[in-house]
């Protein structure tokens, strides 16, 4: 399946989604933004996909930032309404687990869409960055806070203000990225590392989300309470008869997310 700057390919369980505007290095404009948005409802609503990796066209770049020929007429409503925002808070809430396979330059609204994912992967070749400054704006699509999340506020601090790129390697250091392939392997590193996770129970992986977000913002004790209750759930689930069903008989779990 592809639109006019998306491909997509769903091949076991797996929907790989990839930007395909090379000649712009990726770059993410309004119309980019309403194709994933209705790839991302397509996706909820398939149970065929188990999983989303996102990715980009070609050997430069994963996404090098929004298109900022549209910056330019930008006002005060563009700030509140927030699309590129919400859009990503919808990658980061959705049910199943996402990847970015970051092939390249992953650059302004490219490394948040990157971060609102579950995971990242970087070919060495991979840049990270926020330069949004330079232009005179800030990292607006949850850059600041996902950021600070991931890396510690000392390290958000320096990369968003600076505008550095930093290079996969110290990437991967800070904890920014989870894994680091050469660029040949990148996709089938991204893709066995997803089906290792869409292989476990989906109930349990979509409320383990749920609690991980969730209690890393309150304090530990109410955490623990979220965790408590997702548990209580799993355990009066099919998903845990079947897992521990075929653990003790030793066998392949059949999951059906109940």
């Amino acid at each position: 399946m592809s639109t006019e700057f998306l491909t997509t390919d769903l091949t076991d369980g797996l929907l790989t989604v990839t930007i395909n505007r090379p000649e712009v290095r990726n770059a993410l404009n309004a119309d980019v933004l309403t194709e994933i948005g209705e790839v991302l409802n397509n996706a909820e609503a398939d149970v065929e996909v188990q999983g989303i990796i996102f990715t980009g066209a070609g050997e430069k770049a994963f996404i090098a930032g929004a298109d900022i020929t549209g910056l330019v007429n930008y006002t005060a409503v563009d700030g509140l309404t927030a699309a590129m925002q919400k859009l990503y808070d919808r990658i980061e809430n959705f049910p199943r687990p996402t990847l970015a396979a970051l092939n390249g330059y992953a650059l302004g609204g490219g490394c948040e869409l990157a971060m609102a994912c579950d995971l990242r992967i970087a070919s060495t070749t991979a840049q990270i960055g926020l330069p949004e400054t330079a232009l005179g704006v800030l990292p607006g699509a949850g850059g600041t806070q996902r950021l600070t999340r991931l890396v510690g506020r000392g390290r958000a601090v320096e990369m968003i203000l600076s505008g550095r790129f930093v290079p996969a390697e110290e990437a991967l250091q800070m904890g920014l990225v989870t894994r680091v392939t050469e660029p040949e392997e990148l996709l089938d590193t991204a893709r066995q590392t997803l089906l290792g996770i869409t292989a476990r129970g989906p109930l349990a992986i979509r409320l383990a989300k749920l609690v991980i977000k969730h209690g890393a913002d309150a304090d530990q004790a109410t955490g623990q309470i979220i965790e408590r209750l997702a548990q209580s759930l799993l355990y009066q689930s099919e998903d845990k008869a079947e897992g521990a069903g075929a653990f003790l008989e030793k066998r392949t779990p059949r999951f059906t997310g109940r």
